[in-house]
Parts: C-alpha cells; structure tokens; sequence
C-alpha cells in the first residue's frame, strides 16, 4: 500500500503523544508500540480495494492503507482515536471489544456475494482472540470460505492485564488450534500507557 518504515509510524505515535500532553486531544488516545515490522510486512499483501477493520489501537494500520498524514492527526485531535473511519481508504475501527468483527465478516460476504476482486483484513488483539464473538466469526468465515484475514495483534495483555493469566492458557486459543484464515504476530509494548501516553494527562 504505501511505503512507510518503522522509524516513520513510530514518529507519528510521537507526535501523537506530544499533542496528547500538551492537552491538544481531549480525548482518550491509544498508542501503538511495538509489533511495526510486522504490520509493514501484512500491508504489503494489502490492495487498495481491500477493506481493513480494526481495534480502538489502529493509527498504524490507517496510515499503511494511504490515509494522509495530516489528515489523519486531524481526526485524532477532534477525540476519534479510538473510532477512526475513513470508508474512502476503506477502513475502519471500534472503540468496542470485538465491535468490528461481526462488520467484517458481513464485509467479506458481500465481496463474496457480488464477486468484487477485494478481501477484507481485521485486525484484533489477544484478548478480543479469546472472546466468544471472535470465535463464531471466525468459524463461520472459514466454513463458507469467505474472503477475509483475521489478524491477532499479541501483546500479551489487555488493558495491563495479562491475557493468559486471565483464560488460565499457556498459550492462545489459535495457537493451540490454528485455523487457515487466522495469522498471529506477537510483539511486546513500552513507550505509552494502554489508553494516553507516557504520562497520565488531567484535563
């Protein structure tokens, strides 16, 4: 899609997080940190016909699919970081736990039903893996072999909660029992908090 490099998305999170600090976005923020080269590796198999959906945690994936810079920063200081949607570039995020999964799946069976040359990638974290509607979603895009990706973002917690520790698993549910339209990465936070930036930031 575009051909951004790591030291370019981890810039943009910067400038993200100094704006956040300054108390330019009164709103909440979620920050990517880790896990860029591989993101960088899935876009390059990402058209610009395909749709992408993601988590609250989707800056990153919104400037691989071609979503300009400025514009994109602009949306985050008017507070809809955690519900990016930008349908011309064809993608779009939730703010809700497993919020865009049952939208992908009704995505991939449209392109399915109308023969549109487009699949549809959805990104979600560990924890949103191991949820029910995860699940479901994607049994049922495997068994009526529906043009989508599922992609498990794992950085081993949930809002600092460690995500096995949680399930009582030594290792995740799709590691365990892998299925042929899922792919995980794991990868490991540091710069930023779960939800703001490197500081808690009262407004």
């Amino acid at each position: 899609m575009t051909h951004l490099t790591s030291d370019d998305l981890i810039k943009f999170e910067s400038e993200i997080a100094d704006l956040f600090e300054a108390r330019k976005i009164p709103a909440v923020i979620h920050l990517y940190s880790g896990g860029e080269e591989a993101l960088i590796q899935i876009f390059k198999d990402i058209r610009p016909q395909d749709w992408v959906l993601c988590s609250w945690r989707s800056h990153y994936q919104c400037l691989l699919k071609g979503v300009p810079k400025e514009e994109l920063k602009q949306a985050i200081i008017a507070g809809n970081s955690i519900h990016l949607a930008f349908p011309e570039y064809r993608i779009m995020s939730s703010g809700i736990v497993a919020g865009t999964l049952p939208i992908a799946v009704g995505i991939a069976l449209g392109i399915q039903r109308t023969g549109e040359d487009a699949r549809v990638h959805c990104f979600i974290g560990d924890m949103t893996s191991e949820t029910g509607t995860a699940h479901e979603c994607i049994k049922y895009a495997q068994n009526f072999d529906l043009p989508i990706r599922f992609h498990i973002e794992d950085n081993g917690e949930s809002a600092g909660t460690d995500t096995k520790k949680v399930w009582g698993l030594t290792r995740l549910s799709h590691e365990l029992s892998p299925r042929p339209n899922v792919d995980l990465f794991a990868y490991r936070p540091g710069r930023y908090l779960h939800a703001g930036s490197r500081k808690w930031v009262n407004f």
